[in-house]
């Protein structure tokens, strides 16, 4: 087992194109699973994902997400993903939220791979609930306003070639022994 996970890990890529076919409730839940059990430091569990699968939510979050860093309208910054994990948290709940919500992070998007689900992090979270339009959707979501936006994690089946391994670094890892 640990073996396909640490081989997960090493083979997931960040996928820019998707079918429209919606990702099964069954590998949502799998995901969410995954993102709710990532460490937290002092287990305080800082954060929260809201899971949007509604098409019109979805779109008005792309159009925020895009109108944060003035993109063109034709732009599509979820790469036509019919799933988006809202991924924020309260930093008034611990001094290392934005630590744990980047774990819950790479969580989500390893634990889709694991289970066939392509993935990507789209940023731009921050900027899209500091707006009034995405402090409108917090509320309406029932969510405090000061919740801080770390990231999109995009879900669906890609609709292209697998990347390729990209080429690492030598000097990624220092050894002191």
């Amino acid at each position: 087992m640990a073996k396909e996970t640490i081989k997960d890990i090493i083979e997931r890529r960040s996928i820019r194109k998707y079918k429209a076919e919606q990702i099964k409730d069954e590998e949502l839940d799998m995901i969410l699973q995954a993102g709710i059990f990532a460490p937290s430091g002092m287990g305080r569990k800082p954060v929260t994902i809201v899971a949007v699968q509604d098409k019109e939510t979805r779109d008005e979050l792309e159009k925020l997400n895009k109108k944060a860093v003035g993109m063109p309208d034709d732009a599509a910054p979820f790469y036509g993903a019919p799933t988006v994990l809202v991924v924020l948290y309260d930093p008034e709940v611990s001094p290392t939220a934005i630590y744990d919500g980047t774990l819950v992070m790479g969580n989500l998007m390893n634990a889709a791979h694991a289970i066939d689900v392509d993935s990507c992090w789209i940023h731009r979270a921050k900027e899209t609930f500091e707006m009034p339009e995405g402090k409108e959707l917090l509320k309406k979501w029932g969510l405090k306003e000061s919740l801080v936006g770390i990231g999109n994690c995009i879900l669906g089946y890609r609709d292209c070639e697998y990347p390729p391994q990209p080429e690492r670094h030598d000097d990624m890892v220092v050894y002191v022994k």
